[in-house]
Order: C-alpha cells, then structure tokens, then sequence
C-alpha cells in the first residue's frame, strides 16, 4: 500500500520536481559556461551553446521518434514555438548576458527573478491561470529569499560595474523574455506536443535566428577562430549544451506542462540559491549569514508551494 501512495505523491508533485531539476540544471550549466565565457566570450558561448543543444536534440529525437524535428507537428505549433525560441533562447540571453556586463552577475540574476511575476500575469491575462493565496504567499516567500541570497552574494573585485540605466533595461527584459518564452512554449506544447520535439523546434528558430544575426554582424566567422586549438573548451561546451538547453530546457517545459507558470518559474529561479553550497564546498567561497537566511526563506517558500 506504500508504493502506490508514494507513485501517486510523486506524480502529483510532477512538475514541481521537473521544475527544481531546471533549476539545478541551469547551475550546472551557468558554472560550466562562466568558465568557457571568460575564455572565449559569452557571445560566442551563446552561440555554440545553442549550436551543440540542436544537435543534441536532433539525435534525441531521432532515437525517441525516428525523425529529427517534429515536421507533422502543424504550423501553428511551429510558429508558436519558434517564437518562444527566438525570444527565450535567443534575445533573452542575449539580454541577460548585456545586464551582467553593465550591472554585474549579482543584479542581472536579480532582474532576471522577476520572470515568475511576468509569467504569472502573462499565464493570468492569456490561459486564465488564477493562483491560489497560498500559492502567491509561497511565491513572494522563494523570490524575496532569491533576491536576499543574490543581493548578499559579494562579487570579485574586477567584476563590472556600470549600474547604469541600460543594465537595468536589459535585466527587465531578459526576465520578460524568459517569462514570455515559458508561456509561448505552453502554447506550443498544447495537445500534448512532446518536450523533446517541442525542444528541437525552439532550439532551431534560436540557432537560426542567432547565427543568422551574427552573419549579418559579421561574427559568425570569428566565432570559429576564437575556438580554433581550444579543444577543452569545446568540450566544455558541448557538456554544458547537454546539461542546460536541453537537459534544463526540457525539464523546464515538462514542469509548465503540469503545473502553472507562475509556480513552475519561481521554481526555476532558485539557481542562485542552489549554486551557494556549490560554491562552498567545491570552490570554498565564503557565504555570509544574509545568504544563509535568504536561502532558508526560499526554501520555507518552496515548501509552501508543495504543500496539500
């Protein structure tokens, strides 16, 4: 009698889990790509990291599906998801990666928590998603932890610093890019659209869309050289392609699937809470008491969201 029970809390709690695994994912990937960024630049990551996840999906399907990209899948599905790609993949990191270079890593993920409250009134205004008080206390719990942990957090002393107006504008748009990303994929996927073709279809419009931008800019050859002799950073990059957009991007679109956007993103924006103990035991950084106590509010936060 305990298995079933289990199996079916399990499945409840569904998307929540998809949701956390996200988040986790997009810690990995953001510590992987910090690392290839400050070598061969976070333009040329973006764009090799949407490059290998495309490949990598396009095998996922053909072993899962026999086809490489969904091409029944309908246009209207097509176009619905392609745009989500665009807007998530492309300009939304795009704009996240132009806050971090004006206002620094600590405010432009920040900026970017504001995802779940562009979500929950998008998914409100669209799919008529209303939330439960209960779930908005939870919510506004896990985003003031998130901010506490991501405000205390102390950069490196040759971080930049222009906390300009600009960096502000674009840390406000990544999250809106993020949010509207999320609920055009939701669209996308209704009926019952595989994550992994849904993937695939938003992973090509954002390659295409990005290389294509860097071909008009004259960067796409570039891209190249700076990775010629580099072998370890293609590695790294490839790596980090499988565990952020497509691993984290997947689960990501299972959690929207089964809970609401409002929920699913403020999970998903608990990357920086995550990435504390990371930091601590793998690369002995200290945490101050600020980040402990934003942490243990987010958490509190997060269990309210699952509770019955």
């Amino acid at each position: 009698m305990i298995f079933p029970y289990k199996k079916a809390l399990t499945m409840k709690f569904f998307g929540e889990i998809a949701a956390l695994a996200t988040a986790f994912f997009f810690a990995m990937t953001a510590l992987i790509f910090t690392s290839t960024g400050r070598s061969v630049g976070s333009q040329v990551t973006n764009r090799m990291r949407l490059l290998f996840a495309l490949i990598c999906l396009i095998v996922i399907n053909l072993i899962l599906f026999r086809q490489p990209l969904p091409l029944s899948a309908g246009l209207s599905r097509w176009l619905w998801l392609s745009l989500s790609g665009i807007i998530g993949l492309s300009l939304g990191d795009a704009f996240l990666f132009q806050s971090f270079v004006s206002l620094g890593t600590r405010l432009g993920t920040l900026l970017l928590s504001l995802a779940p409250i562009f979500g929950s009134i998008i998914a409100w205004i669209f799919f008529d998603e209303v939330l439960s008080v209960r779930q908005i206390t939870g919510i506004v719990l896990a985003l003031a932890g998130i901010a506490w942990v991501v405000v205390s957090h102390q950069e490196p002393p040759d971080t930049p610093r222009g906390h300009t107006q600009r960096g502000v504008i674009f840390g406000i748009l990544a999250g809106l890019g993020q949010a509207v990303g999320l609920v055009l994929s939701k669209e996308g996927m209704s009926g019952g659209l595989s994550p992994f073709q849904a993937n695939a279809i938003r992973m090509l419009a954002a390659v295409i869309f990005s290389w294509g931008w860097a071909s008009i800019a004259g960067q796409a050859g570039r891209t190249f050289q700076e990775l010629h002799g580099k072998p370890r950073i293609l590695w790294l990059l490839a790596l980090g392609a499988l565990v952020g957009p497509v691993l984290g991007v997947i689960s990501s679109l299972i959690a929207i699937q089964y809970v609401q956007i409002g929920i699913a993103s403020t999970l998903m924006a608990l990357t920086p809470v995550i990435i504390l103990p990371i930091s601590y035991f793998l690369f002995r950084e200290k945490i101050g008491w600020q980040a402990v106590l934003g942490t243990v509010l987010a958490i509190v936060g997060v269990a309210i969201l699952f509770l019955v």
